[in-house]
């Protein structure tokens, strides 16, 4: 704990008179009073040798004699030796003056025509507190030092960050500063009441927010067909009054074939629930509760379109089971193109995906991404580790990189998967390079098993596009790889024409694609 603001240096000293001894001639104070900077001050902080370190004993009078002037300003501090008793007895003599006034605890800051007591008030005011510190020799404290006031503060404040870290003892501080009161310090607590169990929260706020949404998003737990052990965690939330549950594919993949669903409230309410339909390119789900209630409120969806940068968002999900756990955080980037994977070996999804400082760890898929208004925005889906894990872990937690599914798309998937119970994908019919960034999409020479890299009479050979084109832009964003034009592809609908650039023989042109499509995975 740093003590260069808690120490009792001397404040700097106030403005003296001008007026001083001439150059070379001592300082005589007053007899009654010693020079301020000269008492109780060492060797060290005066720069003179007192008489004893130099073996000088002061003579002793033979007999008492009138009160003389206290010797010069540079002896001042210089104890001097007992006198002995007269060894002749002497005639009586005149009384003595009173000894002089005792001097103040504290001495002040200057005395005019005083040399020494300016410079003396400066070198302790820059000297550190008792802890020690820069200074080549530090004095002795003063003969009552000064209550160390901020000393106990700073105990306090030590006290108060360390329950804070404790977590949910920070109530006993103020009771414990107050009960202490040591050395002058004092504390005053304010208690407040117990909250009513009516207090409403403003709405807009987080925790306004989150209670209206907390009912609508359940846990889920997937079970692959005759085993217990694989399966997993994962989160969701009510899409429409029939049980229509949104969630991620790789939280339910697991359970596709024969195996268990269910979706638990946060009331506690349990149903079995099976899987409509699956879009593992889009890494998007729908279930259906078995025996839905009545009565359920879906999450109202936004318009991910409309999100800024700096939006306020708010995840509720269960990262590593703990159910209806709230994060908060902001838009940190849009149209970030992700391609994830659940670690399987399936294939790749891919997204244009809303990218989030709001704390996501496994357990938060699926689960839903509000604003600040509490609609839905985004679906949660990704996050970015810096390893497989830290020491003694086997996953990585969140690093504030998370990222969603934007809801306007998944709405789109959602609906086709109620519907059909298959996605479809739009489709340029070209097949591109998935390893090289930078530069933009290659579309390859060959395509995979010898097959045409580009689709006959497909929406790019419609376009004119050849192999060895480079796609540098898909719209109005800006392509650097393979993933990134699946991505802003995907963002679109079949049927829809796209103005789409790129590169030929070095130079730059442009063509208008229209949209096929594709249908399952």
């Amino acid at each position: 704990m740093s003590t260069e603001n808690e120490g009792t240096a001397v404040p700097s000293a106030p403005d003296a008179p001008s007026a001083s001894a001439p150059e070379g001639t001592p300082a005589h104070p007053t007899a009654s009073t010693p020079p301020a900077s000269e008492a109780g001050r060492t060797p060290h902080e005066t720069g003179q040798t007192p008489p004893e370190a130099a073996g000088q004993d002061r003579a002793v009078p033979p007999s008492p004699a009138p009160a003389s002037p206290e010797p010069p300003a540079h002896l001042a501090h210089s104890a001097p030796s007992a006198p002995s008793a007269p060894k002749d007895p002497a005639p009586p003599a005149p009384m003595a003056p009173p000894p002089p006034a005792a001097p103040p605890a504290y001495p002040p800051y200057a005395t005019p025509g005083d040399p020494h007591a300016a410079h003396a008030t400066q070198a302790y005011a820059h000297t550190p507190a008792a802890d020690g510190g820069w200074g080549t020799h530090t004095p002795p404290p003063p003969a009552h030092p000064a209550p160390r006031k901020r000393r106990a503060g700073g105990l306090v404040a030590a006290a108060l960050v360390g329950a804070l870290a404790a977590g949910g003892v920070g109530g006993g501080i103020g009771y414990w500063a107050a009960e202490r009161n040591d050395s002058g310090f004092s504390s005053t607590t304010v208690s407040v009441g117990d909250t009513p169990a009516d207090f409403k929260r403003e709405p807009g706020t987080v925790a306004a927010v989150a209670a209206k949404a907390l009912p609508s998003v359940v846990t889920i737990e997937a079970k692959a067909g005759g085993s217990e052990s694989e399966g997993g965690t994962g989160t969701g939330f009510v899409y429409d009054k029939e049980g229509h549950i949104l969630t991620n594919n790789h939280v339910v993949a697991s359970a596709a074939d024969g195996g268990t669903v269910t979706a638990t409230f946060s009331d506690g309410r349990k149903f079995d629930a099976e899987v409509v339909g699956r879009a593992q390119g889009y890494d998007v789900a729908v279930l259906k509760l078995r025996n839905a209630p009545s009565g359920l409120a879906p999450l109202p969806l936004g318009n991910s379109e409309k999100v800024l940068v700096g939006d306020s968002t708010i995840a509720i999900g269960a990262p590593f089971g703990l159910s209806n756990t709230v994060t908060t955080g902001i838009i940190s980037a849009k149209n970030r193109p992700v391609a994830s994977s659940d670690g399987s070996g399936g294939k790749n999804s891919y997204m244009s995906a809303l990218q989030t400082d709001a704390s996501i760890n496994p357990g938060n898929s699926g689960g839903p991404l509000l604003d600040g208004r509490g609609a839905v925005i985004g679906i949660n889906s990704a996050i970015q580790s810096p390893g497989s894990g830290g020491i003694g872990q086997s996953q990585a937690g969140s690093v504030g990189l998370g990222f969603a599914i934007p809801i306007n798309q998944a709405k789109n998937v959602a609906e086709q998967l109620i519907k059909t119970g298959q996605p479809v994908y739009p489709m340029i019919g070209a097949t591109v390079n998935m390893s090289e960034e930078g530069d933009g999409a290659m579309i390859v020479e060959e395509g995979t098993g010898g097959t045409p890299s580009i689709t006959p009479d497909g929406p790019a050979a419609k376009a004119g596009l050849r192999p060895g084109d480079v796609i540098t832009r898909f719209g109005n964003r800006i392509i650097d790889s393979g993933p990134t034009l699946i991505s802003e592809i995907w963002t679109h609908q079949p049927g829809d024409t796209v103005t789409l650039t790129y590169k030929r023989g070095g130079q730059e042109k442009q063509t208008q694609v229209t949209l096929g499509e594709r249908k399952g995975d």
